[in-house]
């Protein structure tokens, strides 16, 4: 192939001196992995609040979450897009997408093996009322996988309870009750601040999903004969890994952490933690169709 003419060729169609652009090739200096990845901006962005050195992991644990929450994020978003695909194409994204929950899940060892208790139980206090809880990147994969009816608060599904608007669905969302003042029922501290970071977003996010979420895809694929035992498969392990896998990994890891020999403390976030990690609490499922009444029954009861 003769690049050179082909190079030509392009910046001609679109109107340019293709001239131009091979001075400026000649001009440019070689692409570096430091320069290409940003490895020092990315080595710049840990500020620990205080001096014990185990604080650093627990910073750059959190970030690495967010990074493959983004990765995962990518991949869903990709999946949700493409109207026409062949079931290769969307397994491969599903394979993806249960790959980087699997990542995040398998990555709590950081954590759980990676800090020393006495140094955390006494960073931790530097950091209210900063908390996991405000990961907005987690808030927008629930809302991209399922409908919200499927995220709220189990009290909300029964009873003949209405919910109408999209605010009124993100206010009853299951993860809200753990940000609330059960003294008040006004919102804490926590959940405040979240709400005044990224509520805005979030509801946008709702209206531009709701109607074309992961869930309702399935289903669609399911109606046309499109949803191969392999999409099937990989759709059960990611509602497995993301809302009963991960959650009892962050509860396991909380109770080494803030319930040692008895002693039960509160969370940065000042949530009633050991009930909002428990799955079985939660009752979040992405995809109920796939998972038989028995199974719904005893979801997150390992």
């Amino acid at each position: 192939m003769d690049w050179l003419k082909e190079i030509r060729e392009k910046y001609q169609s679109q109107g340019h001196d293709p001239e131009i652009f091979l001075q400026g090739l000649f001009y440019s200096r070689p692409l570096t992995y430091w320069d290409y990845i940003e490895v020092e901006t990315l080595l710049s962005l840990q500020h620990p609040r205080t001096d014990f050195p185990d604080e650093k992991v627990f910073i750059v644990y959190h970030q690495a979450i967010e990074l493959f929450l983004n990765l995962l994020l990518h991949e869903l978003q990709q999946l949700l897009n493409k109207e026409e695909a062949p079931p290769a194409w969307r397994e491969n994204k599903l394979n993806r997408i249960c790959r980087y929950a699997d990542i995040l899940n398998s990555t709590f060892k950081v954590m759980n093996e990676g800090m020393d208790y006495d140094q955390y139980n006494a960073f931790r206090t530097a950091l209210a009322p900063a908390s996991g809880f405000q990961s907005a990147q987690y808030r927008q994969v629930e809302i991209l996988c399922t409908p919200a009816w499927n995220l709220l608060h189990p009290r909300y599904k029964t009873g003949g309870n209405a919910v109408n608007a999209y605010e009124d669905f993100y206010d009853k969302f299951y993860w809200r009750e753990a940000g609330t003042d059960p003294r008040t029922g006004q919102p804490g501290l926590m959940l405040r601040e979240f709400d005044k970071k990224y509520k805005k977003e979030l509801l946008e996010t709702l209206k531009q999903w709701q109607g074309k979420t992961l869930c309702e895809k399935a289903e669609f694929w399911q109606k046309a004969g499109e949803l191969t035992p392999v999409m099937i498969q990989k759709l059960r392990e990611l509602d497995n890994i993301y809302n009963v896998q991960w959650p009892l990994t962050h509860l396991q890891t909380a109770e080494k952490y803030l319930a040692h020999q008895g002693e039960e403390k509160t969370s940065t976030g000042a949530s009633p933690w050991r009930r909002y990690l428990h799955p079985a609490h939660q009752r979040r499922i992405f995809f109920p169709f796939l998972w038989s009444a028995e199974e719904k029954e005893n979801w997150g009861r390992q």
